[in-house]
């Protein structure tokens, strides 16, 4: 990774991992429920940047749509048990999750939820569950366009180490605020079954995570530390292409390797299938430059971004795109796109590490015009200065006998979503002590 001034630097500092306290015994109903339930406002999506949290784990919700196939988004859920599990790229002592209802069209009743220690398929840990409240209630409303955090929980938890977030929904919530490309399997059952150790009940299974969008952990070590990494982008941030409950995405990777290096991290995944920096595409979320405040800008202890995206914007246009065409984005329009972005992380004092577009030879986007816009694109990522430091994901990926397509070996089988290895060595080529 070569930094705004071309030096790289390789010295490491450790830190020394924190030591977890034992996990206490609290039971089920040891918190006892108040009549009225808790009420969350729009304005708790920015509730997040305290300094006594930061984030665990993170997904960028998405608006109801099933482009590829059926999901849960759609219908929505009625008297299910939505259970899901996730990795934590960092550990504490005290955990809380993030619920969105960013995209329903009406208020959602959240009946109760449960974080738990993740065992095999739906199972859990015997003796992990906690029941989790909001502002001391077991229930809790998201107004359509809100978000909610959870009160915290003791719950001491390790670096990479998977928990459970299990959601009782009992009244109809209507289309689901999601995100698509989980690369990891949700559990569903009929009736309420937040507090099932045994994953029998959890007979349906998706690949996408529903109302879930952030794990946050504090405790253990300085909270207040801006040192979390968010990865910002588009499929190749999400990970399409890597094993499915495998945790082999590029972000998950890096925080592998900060474990590795003695010094766990926060590190987000904010990639979202399909996505463009400069047109709103239905099926594939928010614009880049408006969801950027959103879901970067509100995580808490965020001291640097990696900035990769634009693939979208280049192949859009195409008339076979999925969902239908977007419009033409040049390079000029895609650079302002990128400084629209740079811009706002710099006014909160986040570092951006920039990054070339991968190849797309051989793909559904290979077209000799967006060929040349992805070149000239990357010209500029290499040469303008415009970012903190920049890492070439392009050369990392990209077979040495042809620039223009991925390494066979480092590509997942539609030549322009790596696999589990191109995901390795991409993380790899990142410098820990730029980030």
């Amino acid at each position: 990774m070569t930094t705004r001034n071309g030096l790289r630097r390789t010295g490491v500092a450790l830190l020394a991992t924190a030591t977890l306290a034992a996990l206490p015994a609290v039971g089920p109903e040891a918190v006892a429920s108040p009549v009225a339930a808790a009420t969350a406002t729009a304005d708790d999506a920015y509730a997040g940047t305290g300094r006594d949290w930061r984030g665990g784990w993170a997904a960028s919700p998405q608006a109801p749509t099933a482009p590829f196939g059926p999901n849960w988004s759609q219908q929505g859920f009625s008297d299910h048990t939505v259970r899901q599990v996730v990795r934590v790229s960092t550990g504490g002592t005290r955990a809380r999750i993030e619920l969105s209802n960013r995209y329903g069209g009406t208020p959602l009743r959240i009946t109760g939820a449960t974080v738990a220690k993740a065992a095999a398929g739906g199972a859990v840990r015997p003796g992990s569950v906690r029941q989790l409240t909001f502002g001391n209630s077991r229930s809790l409303t998201i107004p359509a366009g809100g978000t909610a955090h959870s009160d915290g929980v003791p719950f001491p938890v390790g670096a990479l180490e998977s928990v459970t977030v299990t959601l009782y929904l009992a009244g109809p919530t209507g289309p689901a605020t999601f995100h698509h490309f989980a690369g990891a399997t949700s559990y569903r059952a009929t009736g309420d079954h937040r507090s099932d150790v045994t994953g029998t009940a959890f007979t349906e299974t998706s690949t996408s995570w529903y109302y879930l969008s952030g794990v946050e952990v504090s405790g253990g070590r300085d909270s207040r530390r801006r040192d979390g990494v968010v990865t910002f982008g588009d499929s190749v941030t999400d990970g399409v292409g890597s094993s499915t409950d495998a945790d082999n995405r590029y972000p998950d990777e890096l925080a592998e390797r900060f474990v590795a290096a003695g010094r766990p991290r926060s590190v987000l995944n904010h990639g979202i299938g399909g996505n463009q920096v400069t047109n709103d595409w239905a099926w594939a979320g928010e614009k880049g430059v408006a969801r950027f405040r959103k879901d970067v800008l509100s995580e808490p202890g965020v001291g640097t971004v990696i900035l990769m995206e634009g693939l979208n914007d280049i192949g859009g246009s195409l008339p076979e795109a999925v969902g239908g065409p977007t419009p033409r984005v040049s390079v000029d329009r895609l650079i302002e796109g990128h400084r629209t972005l740079i811009r706002q992380a710099h006014a909160r004092g986040i570092k951006v590490i920039g990054s070339t577009l991968t190849p797309i030879k051989g793909s559904f986007y290979d077209t000799p015009d967006n060929e040349a816009r992805r070149e000239a694109f990357n010209e500029w990522v290499r040469t303008s200065g415009a970012y903190d430091a920049v890492v070439d994901f392009d050369r990392v990926v990209s077979d040495p006998q042809d620039r223009h397509r991925i390494l066979p070996a480092y590509d997942s089988g539609d030549h322009i979503h790596p696999g589990d290895a191109g995901y390795r060595a991409m993380a790899q080529a990142l410098d820990l002590d730029e980030l």
